[in-house]
């Protein structure tokens, strides 16, 4: 098994003789795994959803195409023109 290196600081170092009960190379192997999945986990979120694309694409055409093949601006822009005018 390969071996690492860390410095920690002298009050630290000292603390943890204190509690040479707990097994401080398990702690610290642990958390290293904990953080490697929390980033494989971000990395695997990053990944596009082609499928969700296309259903958006989809729904975005239908919108399109229901509002007189208007842009979404213009029918914002008509929506808060008619709540002026009220």
């Amino acid at each position: 098994m390969p071996v690492i290196s860390i410095r920690i600081d002298e009050k630290l170092k000292k603390k943890m003789d204190e509690l040479s009960y707990i097994n401080w190379s398990e702690i610290i192997r642990r958390k290293i795994e904990e953080v490697i999945e929390e980033e494989e986990k971000k990395k695997k979120g990053k990944r596009k959803d082609y499928k969700r694309i296309a259903e958006a694409s989809v729904k975005s055409y239908e919108f399109f195409l229901n509002y007189g093949g208007k842009s979404s601006e213009e029918i914002i822009r008509e929506w808060r023109d008619k709540n002026w005018q009220l």
